[in-house]
């Protein structure tokens, strides 16, 4: 009796050990490709200065000249805002100026093109509506652009580094319970 269950325990505290190793070797993954994923992006974010910005005029574009001719595009609002004592152009997110330069806010759904001239007609009200809001400006004193929302501050970075964490917490916690199990059982054994 006694050598199964000394076998049993050997079995579980291996499946416990192996368990406990894959949490951390999770974790470091989960760590590296955030390091070279997430932790750039916020590095590269400029929009660090908290302001408040006041609505100046906003304008629904739905077509681009091209070479002179005017061609269909998907509906896009342009809004331009008083931040930081000088006038600039608001941007939904960091990924809305690098997509198009051209429109503040581009609407998520682009295949059926009511829905989207609805989408942007709804943001523009509540633009109308709220006139004052918080925005987030650089320091850069050449930079004319401001952001409504930024993608990646410092909480997305936080949410990203959560459950990594929870990961090899959890993970550690396991292999010192085992290995505390295996001494108290050594010393249980010698007496």
């Amino acid at each position: 009796m006694g050598k199964k269950l000394v076998m049993a325990q050997k079995r579980g505290e291996t499946r416990a050990l192996c368990l406990g190793v894959a949490m951390v070797v999770g974790a470091v993954i989960t760590y590296y490709i955030l390091g070279t994923t997430v932790l750039p992006l916020y590095q590269k974010s400029v929009w660090t200065q908290e302001s408040t910005c006041h609505l100046i005029e906003t304008n629904i574009r739905d077509q681009e000249e091209l070479e002179g001719k005017r061609v269909p595009q998907y509906p896009c609002l342009w809004v331009n805002v008083s931040a930081v004592g000088r006038w600039a152009v608001l941007y939904h997110t960091e990924d809305t100026r690098d997509q198009n330069q051209q429109c503040s806010y581009i609407p998520s759904s682009l295949d059926n093109y009511q829905v989207a001239r609805a989408d942007v007609e709804k943001v523009r009200a509540r633009f109308h509506e709220h006139q004052d809001f918080f925005c987030f400006a650089t320091t850069r004193e050449n930079e004319s652009s401001v952001l409504y929302r930024r993608l990646y501050g410092p909480q997305s970075l936080l949410f990203s580094l959560f459950w990594p964490t929870f990961l090899l917490t959890g993970g550690l916690l396991i292999i010192v319970m085992v290995k505390i199990n295996q001494s108290l059982s050594i010393l249980a054994a010698q007496r």
